[in-house]
């Protein structure tokens, strides 16, 4: 086992005002989108839940037009470019969402913000720590909002999950249990470290999350992490134990190669709080009484993941900080996505995981 790694700490930065770009009427917000691919699909579908005098998605892009088009014929978008720098020219489109592969987030982030686009960027939000703040110092120079991906964060359970242990419901929380494994074909994207694979920074940002979202304004004291390697270098597997202050630790585990529950423990010294399959989309929380249900929104389009309708609670998120002048979330701050690159570093780092970006 490689030696552990302790974080160093990150600035607390007050979610700043923006000053200039407006959006298009009264309350509307015009999205544009970077890729056609899975992910995007079902993120299209759960705007399309939402009302359509608040959301439009008003243009798509792809690096071939034949794709960009064929989206926008699913999803009835009135504009489909073969560009992304033509969707950034774009002066009906007010914000991007980002969802082409993780290697070229820094690029086509800062492609959009130095066209006064804010944008909404997936998962991880880049390669490692150093792409991480110089995308987010990029955007605070811009004054335009900016924020990782982070459903999870704004679905109804979360909130509910917040509450209870605020309301000291499972006592004082002293222990994180959380796993992600899903069984990857070997060809799959998720598994090749140049196209910025690796289950640490795709399924682990959902299990890091999640220790920091149960134990919000602490920082790591110590993260000790193993795990194996592919052919290809990234990384298969990864277990994590992240040691935090006041007696509290959170156990992390990733696997591309089989399946897992998929659920997510909050453990206090009354009782346990679970997030149930699939935890990073929750839709049930089970409590010492029993089980509470959040029915995510409804649509007969075709998804490609679970409980991806939820993708609409963050847009709705976007669309309230830009409406009140905000450049970043505070239920998503930028300072976290910091630290949760800092952490996902940390562990891949461990395990052996070098990217061409480092």
């Amino acid at each position: 086992m490689s030696r552990p790694i302790v974080l160093k700490n990150v600035s607390k930065t007050p979610p700043a005002v923006s000053k200039s770009t407006k959006v298009a009427g009264p309350g509307l917000l015009r999205w544009g989108i970077m890729g056609a691919g899975e992910i995007s699909n079902d993120w299209a579908v759960g705007l399309s839940t939402l009302p359509s005098d608040e959301h439009q998605i008003v243009a798509v892009s792809a690096r071939k037009l034949e794709s960009a088009q064929n989206f926008a014929k699913v999803h009835n978008i009135p504009k489909s470019y073969g560009s992304y720098e033509e969707l950034v020219k774009d002066t009906e489109v007010d914000v991007v969402y980002i969802g082409v592969i993780n290697t070229e987030h820094i690029r086509l982030g800062k492609l959009a913000l130095d066209h006064g686009k804010h944008i909404l960027v997936e998962k991880p939000l880049c390669m490692n720590v150093k792409e991480t703040v110089e995308l987010v110092n990029y955007a605070r120079t811009k004054n335009l909002f900016l924020m990782e991906a982070i459903w999870s964060r704004f679905f109804p359970a979360y909130l509910k999950l917040r509450e209870l242990i605020d309301q000291g419901t499972i006592g004082d929380v002293k222990q994180v249990t959380v796993g992600m494994g899903l069984a990857f074909p070997e060809e799959n994207w998720r598994r090749d470290k140049q196209l910025g694979g690796g289950t640490v920074l795709d399924m682990g940002t959902y299990c890091c999350q999640f220790a920091t979202f149960v134990f919000p304004g602490l920082k790591p004291e110590q993260i000790v992490a193993s795990g194996h390697l592919n052919s290809s270098g990234a990384d298969d597997s990864s277990s994590a134990t992240i040691i935090f202050p006041k007696g509290k630790t959170a156990t992390l585990m990733t696997h591309s190669q089989v399946d897992f529950p998929c659920e997510a423990l909050a453990i206090g010294t009354k009782g346990t709080l679970k997030l149930k399959f699939p935890f990073w989309a929750a839709d049930k929380i089970e409590t010492p009484n029993g089980v509470l249900q959040f029915p995510v929104p409804k649509s007969d389009k075709k998804v490609n993941f679970w409980n991806s309708t939820g993708l609409s609670y963050q847009c709705e998120e976007v669309r309230r900080c830009i409406l009140t002048g905000l450049t970043e979330s505070p239920s998503m701050t930028l300072d976290e996505t910091i630290l949760l690159a800092e952490i996902r570093e940390s562990i891949r780092k461990q395990i052996g995981v070098v990217y061409p970006t480092d």
